[in-house]
C-alpha cells in the first residue's frame, strides 16, 4: 500500500486497529500464497483434511482465512502458568506482565563465560526464586546432559530448586514425552509450558512439530514463536517482517489447535531480529527489536489472546551497555503491555545468562514499573487542607500524610547506590555488578520452597535420570 491515506506508524497515534488489521491482512495473504512448508507428513495430512490445500512444493500448505479465523476462536484468551501449587500467574492480552528468564549456552560468573551444567541450572532456579519480578524460570541448555535428554533433565532440576512456573527447553520428541509423563506426578494444572520457534521464512521444522504434536491434549501451555530477521528471513523493513513473523505464527497457532482444540497459547513474535548490515550480527537489543515487541502486543490484543517478547543486550557482561538496552527495553515492553516479557539474567543475545544481570534486571523492572503505575490526581493526594496546616517553611516528614502513603507512592531500590560517598567507601566502594553478584549468591545459598513432596521429587527424578541413561545408551 502506497497510498499515504492508508500509512499508520508504530507505535500508532491512535490506531491500534489499523496496525493490527494490516499486518493481519499481509500474513493472511502469505498464508494463501505462497502459504507455508510443515516438514511433517502427519500434520500436512491433517491440515489437508481440515481445509488446507497444497502448495507449490513439498509440504508446502497454503491455509485458508476460514482456517485461522476457526483458530484463533479456540485460543483461549487467559493463559494460566501455575506453580506446582496451582497458583502462579495468569496472563491475558491486556493486564499486567508476567516476567520469565530466559534459555542460554552459557553463564558468566567472575569475569567469563563457561558452558551450563546442571549444577548452575539449580543454583540459578533458587537465584530466579528469590527475585520478587521473575514469575517463569526457564531452562538453560545443559553441557553436562546428553541432548536428546537436556530437556526432561532440566524441567526436574528446576522443579526442584524453584516454586516458580518453569519453561523446560524442548530438545527432543522422546524428552516431551517424558515431560507429559512428569506432569501427571506433580499434578493436573499447567506447571510448565513448552514452545518452539517457527524457522523461516514460513517454514515450520518436524522437530518443532512434533514437539507440539507429543505434548498436545495435555493441557500444555505453549507459546508460538515467529522469529523473523529483519534484512534476511523476513524483509528488512520492520511491517514486512512483522507480516511474515505474523504468518509464521498463524500457521502454528492453526496446527495447535487442530491437534488441541483449546489448547493454551501465546502469540509471540517479539523474538523478532534485525541484522546490523555493518556487522553481520543478529540484532536483539536495538529500538527496532522494541517496535517489533510492541507490534506483537498489538496483535495480541486483536487476536484476545496473551502476547510475549524479550528484553535482551548484545553486551557481554553486566556493564553500561546491558544498562542502556535493557533498561530501556523493560520500559517500553511494560509500556507496550506485552503480556509475557522474557529477559531476567540476558546477555550476549540469549547465548548467556548471568545472575548478577538477573538481580539488576529485577531492580530495573521495579523501577520501570514504578514510572508505569503513574501518580493519581485527587483530593487527597493534592493534599492542598495538609500544605496549608504545614504552612510556609514547615516540614510535612512528621505528619500521618506522609507516613501513610510514603510506602506506595515512593520507589525504594533494592541494590541500588542512596548513600553518602562516605558511607559508599567505607563498605567497599563497589560497583553496581559487584553487588549484584553477593546478593545472587546469598540467594543461591537459600533452601527453596518447591511445594513438591519427597516422594514426587524422587518420581521426577527416575524419569530424568532413566531417559538420560536411555539416551546415552
Amino acid at each position: 500500500m502506497t497510498d499515504a491515506d492508508s500509512q499508520v506508524h508504530v507505535p500508532p497515534a491512535g490506531d491500534e486497529q489499523a496496525v493490527a488489521e494490516m499486518i493481519h491482512s499481509a500474513s493472511l495473504e502469505l498464508l494463501a500464497d505462497p502459504g507455508v512448508r510443515f516438514e511433517h507428513d502427519a500434520i500436512t495430512s491433517i491440515l489437508i483434511k481440515a481445509g488446507a490445500t497444497a502448495g507449490g512444493s513439498s509440504n508446502t500448505i497454503r491455509i485458508p482465512s476460514e482456517m485461522v479465523v476457526e483458530a484463533l476462536a479456540q485460543c483461549p484468551s487467559e493463559v494460566l502458568l501455575a506453580d506446582r501449587r496451582g497458583a502462579g500467574t495468569t496472563i491475558r492480552p491486556v493486564g499486567p506482565a508476567s516476567i520469565w528468564s530466559v534459555p542460554a549456552l552459557n553463564i558468566f560468573e567472575s569475569g567469563r563465560a563457561r558452558p551450563v551444567r546442571r549444577a548452575d541450572m539449580a543454583r540459578f532456579a533458587r537465584i530466579l526464586d528469590g527475585l520478587e519480578n521473575v514469575d517463569v524460570v526457564f531452562g538453560l541448555a545443559l553441557d553436562d546432559v546428553v541432548p536428546p535428554a537436556r530437556d526432561a533433565v532440566g524441567l526436574a532440576t528446576m522443579a526442584e530448586n524453584s516454586s516458580k512456573h518453569l519453561r523446560p527447553l524442548s530438545f527432543s520428541p522422546e524428552g516431551a514425552e517424558v515431560m507429559v509423563e512428569m506432569k501427571k506426578v506433580v499434578g493436573s494444572h499447567p506447571w510448565f509450558s513448552i514452545g518452539f520457534t517457527a524457522h523461516g521464512p514460513l517454514r515450520w521444522t518436524n522437530l518443532a512439530l512434533e514437539i507440539y504434536m507429543r505434548t498436545a491434549g495435555h493441557g500444555i501451555p505453549a507459546t508460538v514463536n515467529g522469529e523473523p530477521m529483519a534484512g534476511v528471513s523476513a524483509p528488512v523493513t520492520l511491517a514486512g517482517a512483522a507480516a511474515v513473523g505474523n504468518a509464521e505464527i498463524l500457521a502454528g497457532i492453526v496446527v495447535n489447535q487442530l491437534l488441541e482444540p483449546g489448547r493454551p497459547l501465546i502469540h509471540n513474535l517479539g523474538l523478532a531480529h534485525v541484522f546490523d548490515m555493518k556487522t553481520a550480527i543478529a540484532v536483539t537489543g536495538g529500538p527496532e527489536n522494541h517496535l517489533l515487541a510492541h507490534a506483537g502486543a498489538i496483535l495480541g490484543r486483536f487476536y484476545n489472546m496473551p502476547s510475549a517478547s524479550w528484553v535482551s543486550t548484545e553486551s557481554m557482561c553486566p556493564d553500561e551497555q546491558a544498562a542502556l538496552e535493557k533498561m530501556c527495553g523493560w520500559l517500553t515492553h511494560l509500556q507496550s503491555g506485552v503480556s509475557a516479557v522474557w529477559g531476567a539474567g540476558q546477555l550476549e543475545s540469549e547465548i548467556s545468562v548471568s545472575p548478577a544481570q538477573a538481580v539488576i534486571d529485577n531492580e530495573m523492572i521495579s523501577y520501570a514499573r514504578r514510572y508505569c503505575r503513574g501518580f493519581e490526581v485527587d483530593a487527597d493526594s493534592l493534599a492542598v487542607e495538609l500544605s496549608r496546616e504545614v504552612g510556609i517553611a514547615g516540614s510535612f516528614l512528621d505528619q500521618e500524610h506522609t507516613a501513610v502513603n510514603f510506602r506506595s507512592e515512593l520507589y525504594f531500590p533494592g541494590i541500588l547506590c542512596r548513600t553518602r560517598r562516605s558511607a559508599w567507601e567505607e563498605s567497599g566502594a563497589k560497583s553496581l555488578d559487584q553487588l549484584a553478584e553477593e546478593k545472587a549468591a546469598q540467594l543461591a545459598s537459600s533452601e527453596p520452597h518447591t511445594g513438591l513432596d519427597c516422594d514426587q521429587v524422587g518420581q521426577l527424578r527416575c524419569l530424568s535420570s532413566d531417559f538420560a541413561e536411555r539416551m546415552e545408551a
